[in-house]
């Protein structure tokens, strides 16, 4: 079990909790930061050791920081498994072996990163969102105490 939580990335946090691993965790985990649930629920994978694993929107609601760590626990997790990665942040996918870009509901294009870069609008498009958007910050305006994004 501690060597699932180590590959996941939960053993930084465990250890901060007032019994470590012998911490109740609260009803649905209520305790626990949303990126840290999906860490868990990745060790908790691994300790399954299923030779198919299918992930919905893994990342989704992560923070950058905690999406690293995420990301580092489902590559450890995916060694000598097939992974069903089912994402719109396309960081989670960037690396796949196999990329299936879909819309409404059918096969656009598939491929590597690279090959869906060079050859499909759409997942172009998708990425160059993507990725402008990484840049993007909350600001407040002086005098006004407006909020506006910056680029």
């Amino acid at each position: 079990m501690k060597e699932a939580a180590r590959k996941a990335c939960c053993e930084e946090f465990i250890k901060k909790l007032p019994m470590g691993y012998d911490t109740p965790a609260g009803e649905a985990g209520k305790r626990l930061s949303g990126g840290e649930k999906q860490r868990i629920a990745i060790a908790r994978i691994m300790l399954k050791n299923a030779p198919i694993v299918i992930l919905d929107e893994a990342t989704a609601f992560t923070d950058p920081e905690n999406e690293d760590k995420l990301q580092k626990s489902i590559e450890a997790l995916t060694k000598g498994q097939t992974l069903l990665v089912i994402a719109h942040r396309l960081s989670t996918i960037a690396d796949a072996d196999q990329i299936v870009v879909l819309k409404n509901g059918c096969v656009e294009a598939k491929g590597t990163q690279e090959e869906l870069l060079d050859n499909c609008a759409l997942y172009q498009r998708m990425w160059q969102a993507h990725v402008g958007a990484r840049h993007w910050a909350v600001g407040e305006k002086k005098g006004g105490g407006e909020v506006c994004l910056e680029q």
